[in-house]
Formats: structure tokens, C-alpha cells, sequence
């Protein structure tokens, strides 16, 4: 009885032993396995791509993108690293854990798992710099946005006439035409179109608030001035200009004269007829029937013409004082104007009706 049960015993060690040696040998290899797998893709393709993760984006979906993009061996390795601690800790020697964050990155095969999850977590994003030049329309920045690879002309148009967010921003128009302010921004691509049309009108009041004169406008009374600014903006060449070019609307607004601006008729032009921009504005020009046609008709069009930046802004707000009525482009090359006190001076001084292009 007593041999049987040592013999018993000593089969159960043998077992229990043998399991325990089966274990730790398929966990040996296990950890191996997951180690391999973790090393990087291609060593030798050190060429970095973008891979984009967008918002809400699981870790078992970023997984299969690394993998399907060719960043990682396994997506199966990947998730387990990510979600669970102590697989992280086996495969990175790290056992922080892991938060994935929605953003653009760039990524190269021969990163290893390790370097991989710690850019995913950084938050560190690829940005595309994006340079908005003065006196362009919304569709022109839409444009740029587009073939830049922010978002597409569309959204940003439907983004750019959203009521709820005009009604944020306490603008009474039917679009942020003039609000959007000319800077180099720093976006990501897929960005959402309304924020980026956000990012552009903030700038522009922050960059406004810096202009003097400005604190004690009313709402009509910014849109006034954002509407001069945006005709300004597309008449001056030399910003020592700007001042008078507004003297001129100023006075002419005072008399209720037509502002005669060649830049309203561009807008109607290229933004209303939707034509290809023109390199004179011709006498049939002037007498095209719409709100925006200041030959037409006096005082300031409906909206803003273009997105003015700050040389315009300071200049609708901060008008030089003259006695002129007129001005015209006298120096194609250099941009300079010669301004008039009356009709019979300024046809004197040559009747050419060439327009500044818009810059894109």
C-alpha cells in the first residue's frame, strides 16, 4: 500500500513537472515568437509615409491599417501589446499604458513595435503648412484647401456659409466671406472643414484687435469696415497706399458717390458670373445690373469682396484724411497710384482700367 502510494506520488511530481517544464517552455517561446514579431517590418526601408488615424478609431481597426499599410508584422501582436500591459512590457520592456490618439503621422517600416506605439500615443501630428495669401475669395481658399489635402472644396464652402456657426460669431452675413483671415496655418489632412473655416475666423479677430480704433465698433459697424477693408484689400499694391485708397471710399461714402471700384467688379465677375479672372475691366463691365457693381450704385456693396489682412483692416478703420475722389494705377510694375481732388485731374491722368490679379 504504502509503495503504491509513493509510486503515486512520484508519477504525479513527474507529471506536475513535466507540466510546469511544457509550460514555461511554450511561454519561452511564446515571448520569443512576440519578440520577433515586434522587431521592425523592413529594417532597410527607412522611406517614412503618413498614415492617418482618424478620430474614434479602435485599436484593433488601427491595428489591421498598420498591418494592411505595411508598418507591422501582426495585427493580432499589436492590439494585444496595446491593450494589454504586461504584453507591452514583453515585447517594449515598457508597461505604461497605451492611449492612441487620432491624428497624422508619419510612420516607416523599419520602426519597431516599440517605436510604433509611441508615436501613436505622442499626439505628435504631421501638419501640413498652409499659406492663405491677402484678398482672396471663399472659393479660392477652398481651393487651396482642396489641392493641399486639408478638406475638400465643398465642405469648406458648406462650412463657410453655416448659420449656426455665423450666429456664433455674432456675424450677420450669409457667409464668413471676409472673415477668414489671410495667414500660414498649420492643418492636418481630413481636418474638418469647419474646423478649419474656426481656426481662420479667430485668427482674424485676434489679428483685428490689434488695430486701433477697433474697440467700440458695433456688429453693423465691423461689417462696414471688413466690407471696405475687403475692397481695399483688392485695390492697393503698396501698402503706404492703403490709408489714402480708403480716404478716397471715405470721402466718396460721405457724399453718397458711387465708389467706382474695379475690384467689386472683379468679385461679380469671377465669384457671381463665375468667368475667368479679367485683365481690364471694359466699359460693359460697369453697367452689368447687381447690388455688388459700385459704378452702379453708391455706398458699400452687400458683402465683403475678398479676405482682407491687416494693412486693409488698419486702413478701413484708420483712413488717412485727404481731399481726394479719385485714384488710379499708374505704375503696373512698381504698383503705385496717382489720386486726384476732382474728375477733370483724374482723366488727366490716363483712363486704363487694369486689374490686380488674385494672387491664386
Amino acid at each position: 500500500m504504502l509503495y503504491t502510494l509513493q509510486c503515486f506520488m512520484k508519477k504525479s511530481c513527474n507529471f506536475f513537472l513535466f507540466l510546469f517544464i511544457s509550460f514555461f517552455a511554450i511561454c519561452l517561446v511564446a515571448s520569443v515568437s512576440l519578440k520577433i514579431v515586434a522587431l521592425p517590418l523592413n529594417p532597410s526601408d527607412v522611406s517614412k509615409r503618413t498614415l492617418m488615424v482618424p478620430s474614434g478609431t479602435s485599436v484593433r481597426s488601427a491595428g489591421k491599417k498598420l498591418y494592411s499599410e505595411g508598418f507591422v508584422r501582426s495585427p493580432a501582436v499589436f492590439y494585444l501589446a496595446a491593450r494589454y500591459p504586461f504584453i507591452k512590457k514583453i515585447l517594449t520592456g515598457e508597461s505604461e499604458p497605451f492611449v492612441l490618439k487620432s491624428g497624422v503621422y508619419k510612420l516607416s517600416p523599419s520602426m519597431n513595435l516599440k517605436e510604433i506605439l509611441t508615436v501613436l500615443s505622442s499626439g505628435n501630428q504631421e501638419y501640413i503648412r498652409v499659406t492663405v495669401p491677402e484678398g482672396l475669395t471663399l472659393s479660392k481658399i477652398g481651393m487651396i484647401m482642396q489641392s493641399d489635402g486639408v478638406c475638400s472644396l465643398e465642405e469648406f464652402m458648406y462650412a463657410a456659409r453655416n448659420r449656426e456657426l455665423l450666429q456664433k460669431y455674432n456675424i450677420q452675413a450669409s457667409s464668413f466671406e471676409g472673415f477668414l483671415f489671410p495667414d500660414t496655418y498649420f492643418l492636418t489632412p481630413a481636418m474638418a472643414a469647419e474646423t478649419v473655416v474656426k481656426t481662420m475666423v479667430e485668427n482674424f479677430f485676434e489679428k483685428f484687435s490689434t488695430v486701433k480704433n477697433t474697440d467700440s465698433l458695433s456688429g453693423s459697424e465691423l461689417m462696414e469696415k471688413v466690407i471696405l477693408a475687403s475692397i481695399i484689400e483688392r485695390e492697393y499694391r503698396i501698402a503706404s497706399e492703403a490709408p489714402l485708397i480708403s480716404s478716397v471710399f471715405n470721402n466718396r461714402l460721405r457724399r453718397n458717390i458711387g465708389l467706382y471700384s474695379c475690384a467689386t467688379l472683379e468679385y461679380i465677375i469671377t465669384e457671381i458670373e463665375g468667368l475667368p479672372h479679367p485683365d481690364v475691366i471694359t466699359y460693359k463691365d460697369t453697367q452689368v445690373d447687381s447690388p455688388y457693381n459700385t459704378y452702379k450704385w453708391a455706398g458699400l456693396p452687400p458683402g465683403p469682396i475678398s479676405n482682407p489682412g491687416l494693412v486693409a483692416l488698419d486702413a478701413a478703420v484708420n483712413p488717412a484724411v485727404s481731399d481726394y475722389y479719385f485714384f488710379r494705377l499708374v505704375d503696373p510694375e512698381k504698383g503705385n497710384h496717382v489720386f486726384s481732388k476732382n474728375f477733370s485731374s483724374h482723366v488727366e491722368n490716363g483712363n486704363s482700367y487694369k486689374t490686380k490679379k488674385s494672387g491664386y
